[in-house]
């Protein structure tokens, strides 16, 4: 007999004990590596969206690992060779941020040290600070498979990206050349279009004359010796090399043609016909500025316009800008508008609503800004990512998502991947000083470089997969690396092969030599991941996937919900609004905040402090009744772990729990397979809490009570089979306390039987019921009479205001035979969880206004009032309540139909009157449904 469960649940001690023991057995590990042999069944493999080195644990990655984790034991369960992949990304961006804020608290910049030794200063920060979220998601539980941690810059992974570049600058796929980027004048870097996250800004529309050439101030028609455009950057005006309209515009086809004198900067401009410009917008003539507005570049690359930048890359004038160089962009905004005003060439300013750019982790508005970056044509990749979707390769869970994805995919632009930092993957392209000449900054056209091979290099640029010692061109062994780096998305739009060992060597016959890992684990089986980064990775690897490996990633993308404050807000440490999951792990456990999360993750996820106790109090329902039940199964011992009991000689209550447990189990197998892993959460509490807690237990309690050893042994071979069976359905859940409890089940084992080491290796048991085996109806029929009966009654006694202590007089009606035989086998049953005085059941009954009735479809309740209530007096009292209630309905109703309210208050308390409506609605329902009692 094993040592009885202590009377409180201690979850700091047990997930001390269980999580290190788990990682030292190896029981993360795939099943062909603890077993040393390739297996036939089919496999699971699942890679971790990696979190930034820099990060630590948020209620974002405690969800998104919690549902890894389910999945991942709940295939592990049902025998399939499970890989679970971990890693860390280097985080390009914010991780050379944390180093440059250590270093600036030291009065010193990345460029005193230069950037051999501010990179040993990065990797000396990342071996002693970059483990932190890993030690943190194994107290999450996390099951990952530790001994392949894998991080972006590791040598295998840095390997991948140079050949991933090589290989698509092969094909045509990466070319270098001016473009618009979106530029951080903080972070001093370009962006993608998905790293600037753009915001709605309260702005203005700026109204400004430009003088016709040639017109003298006294024209004879007002307006004939000027223009007006309109501009929400006034201050890029100082770059302008055109105004533009619409050539069918008849308001100003006159126009197209002459020149126009630059405000401020006079300097002579066209006026050109573009079918791009809106007539309806501002004035319907629009500056064009080249150098800093991706529809202006394209603009000018169409009329062959010059490009002049007129800022720095930190966002200041420079000396294109004439008297302005060396402001900021915005303090030149002001400056500019002053001298306008000053000259007579301001018109006004209107307040304007426009979306601005900002940088994803500074926040900074970024700047549109003409530069010489490296690029990917994404057009080619995404047609095969859409045509594999097609194709039904790829699907997405929840459906709603897939629209999101293709839309992206049908609209994709290229994909600047340089980024002008030192922390990352260096571009491997190197440059012969002796033969190699950079284009001028001022060129228009985008040089696309198409070399197949480094051999066929003829301009002394080298793009190679290993470090080159000479010019392959002039011999010369002057080469310079290009300085920039690699957006951080290029090594993870990788990871799920090359976590797994690609690219492949090759072998001295040229053949490919491919791990193991890779042969055996690609293509992964699932993803799961937030909505945020649908862009920015999930489809970047599905077409790497298809374009290096052939076949896509993996086949199902699971998105879930964005963890919300209880406000509605999104969970942001910068907004304050935050829960940290590791207080919540060292106040109630890791169980009950991983329960709680999933039960509240069928949509987006709004969490309060509060709502972790509903993990917490059914954590410790599960000791609490697992305690009982172990007190009950002294001196009992299990065999094989089949079931020790006789079904045809098994108490009612019995054969219900087994069918309930064989139902459950295929409703929670179907859930889990469809990704609904709330509901399937939801499932179990209610059948541990219910049906196994309040009516299993509470029926069988008269039998352990009871003298007859014969049908004690009977309840315990039922409770013991339904108990383990509930905790392998639970084990994904909530693995601590699940395994904990287990292994007190395990030692009742007899000598010889034969039981996994650990819950994880214990069979699913959907699987067991393949072939129905404990399905009865009549047992879940007659259940559902009791439960009705029961709750009847209760319902009555609390719309009564009646007291527990009252004992009640109850009639059971019902003309069916087979209902009234059932209730006259738990009349016993029925006084007991009813507190009931007296029981009589009855074919028929024919109602007086002494009692007061709940009716069922088969059968109906009496409980006898008099002497307990005034049934006039009561209906008065409720009557009352119907009334107030109603008021308050059409107040609050009154409120949300105005439409000032509605629109101008704050969205939460719109909210909030919403929820008031909902709920009084609710109420009003009650109140009318106690009144037909007193009908």
């Amino acid at each position: 007999m094993s040592e009885p469960l202590d009377s409180r649940y201690n979850s700091k001690e047990v997930e001390a004990k269980w999580y290190p023991l788990w990682e030292k057995r190896g029981d993360f590990r795939p099943k062909s590596d603890r077993e040393g042999k390739k297996f036939r069944e089919s496999r699971y493999v699942i890679v971790i969206p990696p979190p930034n080195v820099t990060g630590i644990l948020h209620m974002g990655h405690a969800l998104n690992n919690t549902i890894q984790d389910i999945l991942a034991r709940w295939h592990r369960m049902k025998g399939h060779d499970t890989l679970w992949i971990p890693g860390v990304d280097h985080a390009g961006i914010a991780t050379q941020n944390v180093v440059e804020k250590k270093l600036a608290k030291e009065k010193k910049t990345r460029h005193d040290l230069g950037r051999e030794k501010f990179l040993e200063e990065v990797w000396k920060w990342k071996e002693e600070n970059g483990n932190t979220i890993t030690r943190q998601l194994r107290r999450l539980g996390a099951s990952c498979d530790w001994t392949r941690e894998r991080f972006t810059m590791d040598e295998g992974l840095s390997k991948a990206v140079r050949e991933a570049f090589v290989t698509l600058h092969e094909r045509g796929l990466i070319y270098q050349g001016h473009y618009i980027i979106n530029w951080c004048p903080r972070c001093q870097t370009a962006l993608s279009d998905e790293e600037a996250a753009h915001k709605d800004m309260e702005g203005g529309l700026y109204h400004i004359k430009y003088p016709i050439a040639g017109k003298g101030k006294a024209a004879e028609k007002p307006g004939e010796d000027h223009i007006i455009i309109a501009t929400t950057r006034p201050e890029t005006m100082l770059g302008d090399t055109a105004v533009a309209v619409h050539p069918e515009d008849p308001r100003y086809k006159h126009l197209i043609g002459k020149k126009l004198v630059l405000p401020l900067m006079e300097r002579e401009i066209p006026i050109i016909a573009d079918a791009f410009v809106d007539p309806e917008f501002g004035t319907g003539l629009v500056k064009v500025t080249p150098a800093h507005d991706p529809n202006d570049f394209e603009m000018g690359k169409r009329h062959n316009l010059p490009q002049i930048n007129v800022m720095t890359p930190d966002a200041r004038i420079n000396e294109h800008g004439g008297p302005y160089q060396g402001l900021d962009r915005f303090e030149a905004r002001k400056r500019v508008i002053a001298d306008l005003e000053a000259r007579g060439f301001f018109v006004r300013r209107d307040s304007h609503l426009h979306a601005v750019g900002h940088c994803y982790r500074c926040n900074t508005v970024v700047e549109p800004y003409l530069s010489k970056q490296w690029f990917v044509k994404m057009k080619p990749l995404a047609e095969k990512a859409l045509e594999a979707h097609r194709e039904g390769k790829t699907k997405f869970y929840p459906d709603r998502w897939t629209k999101v994805y293709t839309n992206w995919l049908e609209g994709i632009r290229d994909w600047c991947i340089s980024r002008q930092i030192w922390w990352g993957h260096q571009i491997p392209v190197w440059y012969c000083d002796a033969c190699h000449s950079e284009r001028s900054e001022e060129s228009h056209e985008i040089e696309i470089l198409r070399q197949k091979s480094p051999q066929d290099d003829k301009k002394g640029i080298i793009v190679s997969r290993e470090t080159p010692d000479k010019c392959l061109s002039c011999g010369s062994a002057g080469l310079r690396q290009d300085p920039d780096v690699l957006d951080t998305w290029f090594s993870s739009w990788l990871w799920p092969f090359s976590t797994l060992g690609w690219p492949a060597t090759k072998t001295l016959a040229g053949r490919p030599e491919q791990k193991d890992d890779l042969k055996y684990f690609y293509p992964t089986s699932d993803l799961v991941t937030a909505p945020e980064i649908i862009f920015f990775w999930v489809a970047r690897m599905i077409m790497a996937g298809l374009e290096f490996r052939g076949e896509v990633p993996f086949r199902n993308i699971y998105i879930h919900g964005t963890v919300r404050a209880q406000s509605g807000l999104k969970m942001s440490k910068s907004l304050g609004n935050s829960i940290d999951p590791l207080e919540v792990i060292d106040e109630m456990g890791a169980d009950a905040l991983r329960f709680s999360m999933i039960m509240l993750s069928a949509q987006d996820v709004y969490l309060s402090r509060e709502k972790f106790e509903v993990g917490r109090n059914f954590t410790n329902k599960i000791w609490n009744a697992s305690r009982f039940a172990l007190m009950n199964l002294e001196g009992f011992q299990e065999g094989s772990g089949k079931p020790s009991f006789d079904l045809r000689n098994t108490a009612l209550s019995a054969r219900w729990i087994l069918s309930r447990l064989e139902s459950v189990s295929r409703e929670t197998e179907e859930l889990l397979k469809s990704f609904a892993l709330a509901q399937a959460a939801t499932v179990l509490y209610h059948f541990f809490w219910n049906d196994f807690c309040d009516w299993f237990i509470e029926l069988a309690k008269p039998v352990f009570t009871g003298t007859d050893p014969v049908e004690k042994k009977k309840m315990q071979g039922v409770l013991f089979y339904t108990l383990e069976k509930i905790l392998r359905l639970l084990h994904p859940f909530a693995p601590f306390i699940t395994e904990e409890i287990w292994q007190k089940l395990k030692s009742m084992a007899k000598d010889g039987a034969v039981w996994p080491e650990t819950i994880s290796f214990s069979a699913w048991p959907a699987l067991e019921f393949e072939k129905s085996k404990f399905k009865d109806k009549q047992a879940d029929q007659s259940i559902d009479w009791l439960q009705k009966t029961v709750g009847g009654i209760r319902d009555i006694r609390v719309n009564l205001n009646l007291l527990p202590a009252q004992v009640l007089k109850v009639i059971i009606s019902s003309p069916q035979r087979e209902v009234r035989e059932v209730m006259a086998a738990f009349q016993n049953e029925l006084k007991t969880l009813g507190r009931l005085e007296s029981l009589e059941i009855r074919p028929d009954f024919q109602k007086s206004k002494s009692h007061v009735a709940n009716a069922f479809p088969d059968f109906e309740v009496f409980v006898a009032i008099e002497g307990l209530v005034d049934p006039e007096k009561e209906r008065t009292r409720i009557e009352k309540k119907v009334g107030e209630t109603e008021n308050y309905i059409r107040a609050v109703g009154g409120k949300l139909a105005d439409g000032n309210f509605v629109k101008n208050a704050p969205a939460e308390i719109v909210e909030k009157e919403r929820e008031k409506l909902a709920d009084a609605e609710k109420v009003l329902k009650s109140h009318r449904e106690l009144l037909t009692l007193f009908q």
